[in-house]
């Protein structure tokens, strides 16, 4: 059995200095849109491509060339300073006997970094799967990433447990064929975010990390 990981907003708690961090971008270069929480929520699991896409066209205003890399820049930063692990991440995942592995649509630079300042990188590397590695067309909510960690790691969909925090994750995950489990217990996850992903389409919705085991054990019979 593979248990594939999602980074931000699973293993790490991510998602809102993230959010802080675009909107005070935005301020700051006086782009005409708002980060509202609802808005946030609407970029989790995608890239940072079509984020820019999504805000350009909402704002019918363009972004900076350099969009992308000064706000990984700022994540950085901000991430270095602020970012923590998911409650329960450090007990639950060296638990597991299965074979683990992260698949985010962040860079391979920001999954790294986020693992190695929560200190979570040596319960995964090297397999670290990106969107924005060599070949993977498609992002979440398509299932490639997904299935480019399962082609790697040497497992079949069926034999696949994702675990996800967004509604593109859980989407993917479903298109993949593999079990979808919504996780609930990030920071940015308010109410009514179990009933989201359980209408995505997710098999199981937990709120803490440590409920994950238990599951995987019903699911592996």
């Amino acid at each position: 059995m593979l248990i594939i990981f999602d980074c931000d907003g699973v293993l790490v708690d991510s998602e809102i200095i993230a959010g802080r961090t675009l909107q005070l971008y935005l301020e700051e270069i006086g782009f005409p849109l708002i980060i509202t929480e609802d808005r946030h929520n609407q970029f989790h699991g995608l890239t940072l491509k079509k984020i820019r896409e999504y805000l350009e066209k909402a704002a019918g205003h363009s972004l900076p060339k350099n969009f992308e890399s000064e706000l990984r820049h700022r994540d950085k930063i901000a991430f270095r300073r602020y970012l923590r692990a998911i409650p329960g991440v450090h007990e639950t995942v060296p638990s597991l006997l299965q074979s683990k592995c992260v698949a985010s649509s962040g860079s391979q630079d920001k999954i790294h970094h986020s693992l190695r300042i929560t200190g979570l990188l040596e319960f995964f590397s090297p397999h670290l799967f990106s969107a924005g590695d060599p070949g993977i067309m498609r992002g979440k909510p398509a299932p490639d990433l997904f299935e480019r960690a399962a082609k790697e790691m040497g497992f079949r969909p069926e034999q696949c447990i994702v675990v996800e925090d967004s509604v593109a994750g859980v989407e993917a995950g479903l298109a993949a064929r593999m079990f979808t489990i919504g996780f609930t217990g990030g920071a940015h996850c308010g109410i009514g975010h179990g009933e989201k992903l359980r209408s995505a389409g997710a098999h199981e919705i937990i709120e803490h990390i440590t409920s994950l085991p238990s599951v995987i054990e019903l699911v592996e019979k």
